[in-house]
């Protein structure tokens, strides 16, 4: 038997072009499209960014908690650049951590551990 984590998300039409619905656990979240004019929830390409920032918050917090590295609060500030002519490609994407309650080196060695996973 594997050992693999599946992880399945439904997403559905809601009748508004351009919207989603995504249920997972009993959760419910609606994403719009970024090239909806005014978009109303979260885009498809904030909840992609939002998933890699908040990825990092929480594998160097419990990797900081495991290793007994005292760290009080973490912010990750994660921003995509998409190009005009190329709106559904990221020409870059940057990733800004601000670490309390460790020292320079200490941070610098939580954050490649994210970089490394």
């Amino acid at each position: 038997m594997s050992s693999d984590k599946v992880e399945t998300i439904r997403s559905a039409s809601t009748g508004t072009i351009g919207r989603a619905e995504s249920r997972v656990r009993g959760q419910r979240l609606l994403l719009d499209s970024s090239g909806r004019p005014q978009p109303d929830a979260l885009t498809n390409s904030e909840a992609f960014l939002a998933g890699i920032s908040s990825c990092g918050v929480t594998l160097i917090e419990m990797h900081a908690k495991e290793t007994g590295v005292p760290l009080a609060g973490m912010e990750v500030t994660i921003e995509g650049v998409r190009p005009a002519a190329e709106p559904a490609r990221f020409s870059r994407i940057t990733m800004r951590f601000a670490l309390a309650g460790v020292s320079q080196e200490e941070g610098e060695a939580l954050v490649a551990t994210y970089r490394r996973r």
